[in-house]
């Protein structure tokens, strides 16, 4: 059975001492082994009462992070890029005073909405940046997730396919790819053929509802995001994420448009939350327990789709970008 985790967000609205200890008690009182903590402002936090109380709950931390448009690392202004490439790098120092293994989240860009595509210079800045930090984290034996979210909220990387493409062209093998359930319901299909291309790079996951509201109130076909993950054998950690005017960051809940009160109750909807993935992943496993063998060889022998996705996406740009693209330079 895959662990389970949830955002501290759901809980608390910062990190103060008062907060971190309200969210890591109410975490291991909901059931949870991991508690996803927010590093909006590494410096802020105390990382040796922080660790402490984790270590007396039981609960192991999970970090994350999004960039703002003044430290976007994929930015073409090089005075953005030294400032994202700093506070990456002061995250990753307190994920591993903490003793987190993960950093991950949307390293690679602002979160928010852009005006325009993202430039080839901008790209490569990214790389580089990202480059640098797999490396630092490697030597903390730390993994760097990445972490696509819709087009709303950046500009590069809105699939799972774009985060397995910047991963290759870094070519760091402690970075992974981050799926959450809301960004894949408005971005992606069915979330088989995904998981499957992704395979053992696919090393994290996002629960959320389509409105950010209670799991099983929404449009989201978790009984197929459930099944593809165990017909897959993704066994990393599942962590539960929500968002409601009122509760959490203020600013985070700007940044991602959260203008309704979806929830009142943090404990109720994470108790739900916990119940409903538990419920879904042993659902999930007896589903993959019993795929006939029958149907498993007809699917073999089927003729191979035509991927139509390259021609298609050729056509929809224009002549002057169709050979643009991420691309390994010499640094």
């Amino acid at each position: 059975m895959n662990p389970l985790g949830v955002h501290a967000l759901v809980f608390v609205s910062g990190w103060s001492q008062d907060e971190a200890a309200r969210a890591i008690d109410r975490a291991a009182a909901c059931g949870f082994e991991y508690l996803e903590i927010p590093l909006i402002d590494p410096k802020a936090i105390d990382v040796e009462q922080t660790r402490r109380a984790l270590v007396g709950a039981g609960i192991k931390p999970m970090t994350s992070l999004g960039l703002g448009f003044d430290n976007d690392i994929s930015s073409d202004d090089l005075a953005k890029v030294k400032r994202g490439d700093a506070l990456l790098h002061d995250a990753l120092a307190v994920a591993r005073d903490l003793g987190s293994t993960m950093l991950s989240g949307v390293l690679y860009s602002a979160l928010g909405k852009y005006p325009e595509a993202p430039s080839e210079a901008g790209r490569w800045n990214c790389v580089q940046a990202l480059g640098r930090l797999a490396e630092e984290a490697l030597a903390s034996d730390i993994t760097i997730g990445i972490e696509p979210v819709n087009r709303y909220e950046s500009n590069l990387i809105n699939t799972g396919d774009d985060a397995l493409k910047l991963i290759q062209t870094i070519g760091a093998d402690n970075m992974v790819v981050h799926l959450d359930s809301y960004h894949m319901n408005i971005e992606e299909g069915a979330p088989d053929a995904l998981i499957q291309r992704l395979g053992d790079r696919l090393g994290y996951v996002h629960i959320n509802e389509s409105h950010r509201g209670y799991l099983g109130t929404g449009s989201i076909d978790f009984c197929a995001l459930f099944r593809a993950l165990a017909q897959h054998d993704y066994r990393g950690v599942i962590t539960f994420e929500a968002f409601s005017a009122g509760i959490g960051d203020p600013k985070l809940n700007a940044d991602l448009a959260v203008w309704r009160p979806l929830w009142r109750d943090p404990e109720s909807l994470a108790r739900h939350a916990r119940d409903f993935m538990l419920n879904e992943l042993q659902r999930s496993r007896v589903r993959s327990e019993s795929v006939s063998p029958v149907a498993e060889k007809q699917k073999e022998e089927a003729p191979p789709a035509v991927d139509l996705k390259p021609e298609l996406e050729m056509r929809s740009q224009p002549p002057s970008q169709r050979n643009f693209g991420w691309s390994r330079r010499r640094s």
